[in-house]
């Protein structure tokens, strides 16, 4: 067993978590204002949503690749198998969709998406933090 494709494989499934966090959280989050979901409002919750989402949209402008892309790329050359170009969601699109764009395009999307997820902190108002007990 080539353990270095294994590890390979455990990265690319916590990133393939992460996006799940970030996109269908964002579902959930405009689902449970509509239909008054208590936990939507969590504060704790809400803030690694923005959080997790804003990191994306910082590299994507920064033109700096994911961490989890680039440990996993490395991962799979050291293994001896295929690697990929690009940004891993452009690679999975394209795997996934048959959908090739330029960098400027993704760069856009996860701004806008970026400004949907800051933007339902309006619409679904997180209660306000808690403070920590001492």
């Amino acid at each position: 067993m080539n353990w270095m494709l294994l590890a390979a494989d455990g990265v690319l499934f916590l990133h393939v978590l992460y996006v799940g966090f970030v996109v269908l959280g964002q579902g959930v989050i405009l689902l449970g204002g509509v239909l008054g979901w208590g936990f939507v409002r969590n504060f704790r919750f809400r803030l690694l949503h923005l959080l997790a989402i804003g990191i994306v949209v910082v590299q994507a402008w920064l033109g700096v690749l994911c961490p989890l892309t680039v440990l996993e790329l490395a991962l799979r050359e050291r293994g001896g198998g295929e690697i990929y170009f690009g940004t891993f969601i452009g690679h999975w699109l394209d795997e996934l969709l048959y959908l090739e764009a330029p960098l400027w395009v993704f760069t856009a999307a996860y701004t806008a998406f970026g400004l949907l997820v800051a933007g339902s902190w309006i619409w679904v108002r997180p209660r306000s933090a808690r403070p920590l007990a001492s």
